[in-house]
């Protein structure tokens, strides 16, 4: 049972700022790195993880009689900001439109050091902000009593308001003024079935800002007298600077200067066509000592190379000279987060004072590279985060922020950098190719005796910003390259993965969903090759490997759902076919059936019907929104995307070539159905990306008679 915050934990200040009469915090949830490290794994996803050292929850209660809330997560257009007012909303009695969310600056002390990802934001703060806001309104609560001179169990509270029964006093009323708060024992938290919000789809907060246009992301960030810089990056793999002609550049319009800081150099221009125009005439001798190519990174990156990693194991291994073994070996590509806005950072640094406007998922972690990289105490860096255009992991890298404030400090004013497309897809933090080798062998009732997982894949979390290299070393595995590559049918007597790692040529690392998209795409398409290998019915097959107790259970009901609201059938009907696919993801367990059919050699996704059990549903068209979306960049990514190397270099570089889903293949309808097999929320934006890809080409099994073992399941029109 989740354990309530204590008394101690709290931290009041009054006057925090000119709209502030009241500023309430908590220090809470301290855990061990182990907590931290095993809480990215396959189903345990993490509390929230605060400084320890400082308040790491934060309301403003204004003199307007609103609530601003300070979060220490950043929004990625996932909807949580919206999800945390309906928390604060149920528990503090206030409407949705008293409640406004921001991403908190780390100024603030406010730092969540797992950062944002990972699907963890509301399911992270559900215990805490609850208590926090039944808290604070129960603080309220005890000062109204007095003010009212009235018995505080005779106090109702309702929209900001708390009454007797004959007046009425508004929250801020009731706090301006007070210095000295008695801090009540953490209240019981009201049942599910009494909030008013919660559960309830409730319209996006930040709705009118997107509409409207409002400057809310990082690209639109400002300061007064800022000027503009870029860049200069290799387009080969490996290059690096030698020695540079800037003798045009020093001269050209607009131009303010040129820094050229170890192994980089930047141009600063008074404004941003001015810069990329300087950009074109600066002459780079580079360095490059090999041009890698697409065969090679493929001979590097397999099955039985690299460091090995047993990273699951029950029962016996495979005799590799059993003759009744299948094997299949499975390949995905390299994969482009190609989010649609591009990173970029305004920087000032102002005698050793500095702060940063910035799109990124770590604003601790970044304000901490700062702090390192120019040498000044931490308390001295303000990274102020912004809304993110696309995060699904890019945002996770902030190095060009560390190069935007040593850019300032060169030049004395504030500097906007912004990364054009090209240094997005050459630059980027490539999700990793991958190999696998998938084997098993049937016993006598056709079911499933051994199954094995053998996958091979570059760098994810190792050397990430988010996890230091003593953690993956301790471990001994890539956690991120982990995600989705255990075997989830338990009732199978033999089953083991093994984890090859390598580390790439180039930077590789977190990317949506992480390895769950390839992992669930060779271990389904295996276990769907065995069904009908067995002669059975492929939900049949898999319900006979699970065991029907505590998550497992979950997952079997999921499977259940699917296959039942979708209609799920084995024969091909007008020409489509049914593929079907489950997975489970930090405790989520997601299923899909999808309807295909094959039109001028390309494949048609017609309909997905997607059973998901996330827990409680704090918003159901948020969540559904979320499914919706996991769902086409799953189809997107198995169908489609794909980079390679070609003279040394990464392509493509802009959209267009990089093949994405577009509008018109999207199918005509996604059905999405929820269980709730927990009284928690659980991670949502990326558990159910995991089964489509194998779903689709269990489909296109169906129709062709052929497995495809490759992702991309098709490249071009």
């Amino acid at each position: 049972m989740t354990k309530k915050i204590s008394r101690r934990k709290f931290l009041v200040r009054g006057g925090l700022s000119t709209l502030g009469v009241l500023a309430i915090g908590t220090y809470a949830f301290r855990n061990p790195l182990r907590r931290k490290v095993l809480g990215l794994v396959e189903t345990l996803p993490p509390t929230y993880m605060g400084s320890g050292t400082e308040p790491n929850l934060w309301f403003e209660l204004t003199a307007k009689n609103t609530l601003i809330f300070h979060s220490p997560k950043v929004e990625m257009g996932q909807g949580a900001f919206t999800g945390f007012a309906q928390m604060i909303a149920d528990e503090m009695d206030l409407r949705i439109d008293q409640i406004e969310v921001i991403g908190a600056a780390t100024k603030t002390g406010i730092v969540d050091a797992l950062a944002t990802g990972g699907s963890l934001s509301v399911s992270s703060l559900w215990t805490p902000l609850r208590e926090l806001s039944a808290t604070m309104r129960e603080m309220l609560k005890i000062e109204a009593a007095k003010k009212l001179n009235t018995d505080i169990a005779l106090l109702t509270t309702k929209e900001g308001q708390i009454s007797n029964g004959k007046e009425t006093i508004a929250y801020a009323a009731i706090a301006n003024g007070i210095t000295e708060w008695k801090i009540p024992d953490t209240p019981n938290l009201k049942p599910l079935k009494d909030y008013k919000f919660i559960g309830k789809p409730i319209k996006r907060i930040d709705l009118n800002a997107k509409v409207f246009g409002d400057p809310i992301f990082g690209l639109d960030a400002t300061m007064p007298e800022m000027l503009y810089a870029s860049i200069i990056r290799p387009s080969v793999v490996g290059a690096t600077f030698k020695k540079a002609n800037f003798s045009v550049t020093k001269s050209m319009s607009g131009v303010v200067k040129i820094v050229q800081i170890d192994d980089w150099v930047g141009i600063i221009a008074k404004s941003y066509p001015q810069v990329l125009a300087a950009k074109r005439t600066i002459e780079i001798d580079w360095h490059i000592e090999k041009h890698w190519t697409e065969e090679e990174l493929r001979e590097m990156l397999k099955v039985g190379k690299g460091k090995q990693m047993i990273t699951q194991k029950e029962g016996n291994a495979l005799d590799s000279n059993d003759k009744d073994t299948t094997s299949i070996q499975f390949t995905s590509p390299l994969g482009a987060h190609a989010q649609i806005e591009p990173n970029a950072a305004v920087a000032n640094y102002n005698h050793g004072n500095i702060t940063v406007i910035l799109s990124t998922q770590v604003p601790g972690l970044t304000q901490n590279a700062i702090a390192k990289a120019l040498d000044v105490d931490k308390e001295n860096v303000n990274i102020i985060p912004t809304y993110l255009g696309g995060g699904f992991g890019r945002r996770l890298n902030t190095n060009h922020a560390i190069q935007t404030v040593q850019l300032s400090k060169a030049v004395g004013k504030p500097v906007k950098y912004i990364f054009s497309r090209k240094e997005e897809f050459q630059n980027d933090l490539f999700r990793p190719p991958t190999h696998h080798i998938v084997k098993g062998k049937l016993n006598k009732e056709g079911f499933l005796d051994t199954l094995e997982h053998h996958y091979a894949s570059g760098d994810i979390s190792v050397n990430s910003i988010m996890m230091p290299k003593i953690a993956t070393t301790v471990l001994g595995t890539d956690i991120g390259a982990m995600r989705g590559a255990h075997i989830m049918y338990d009732k199978i007597p033999n089953y083991r993965a093994v984890q090859w790692h390598q580390t790439l040529p180039f930077a590789t690392s977190w990317w949506r969903s992480l390895g769950l998209l390839a992992n669930t795409f060779a271990i389904e398409s295996f276990v769907d090759e065995m069904a009908i290998k067995a002669n059975k019915n492929p939900v049949d097959f898999r319900l006979a490997s699970i065991h029907k107790e505590g998550n497992q259970k979950r997952l079997y009901n999921v499977i259940t759902l699917a296959s039942e609201k979708g209609n799920f059938s084995d024969n091909i009907t007008n020409g489509k076919a049914m593929g079907f696919a489950a997975s489970i993801d930090t405790n989520s367990p997601a299923a899909h059936v999808v309807e295909v059919s094959i039109e001028n050699n390309q494949i048609r996704v017609h309909k997905v019907t997607c059973a998901f059990d996330c827990g409680v549903v704090v918003n159901p068209d948020q969540v559904r929104a979320q499914c919706e979306g996991a769902i086409i960049m799953g189809m997107s990514a198995a169908m489609f995307e794909k980079m390679t190397l070609k003279d040394g270099a990464l392509h493509p570089t802009i959209y267009g070539p990089y093949d994405m889903a577009l509008i018109k293949h999207a199918p005509k309808e996604i059905d999405i159905h929820f269980i709730q097999g927990k009284d928690i929320p659980l991670p949502v934006g990326e558990p159910p990306m995991g089964p489509i890809g194998a779903a689709i080409a269990n489909a296109v099994r169906r129709l062709t008679g052929k497995r495809i073992t490759n992702l991309p399941l098709q490249l071009h029109e």
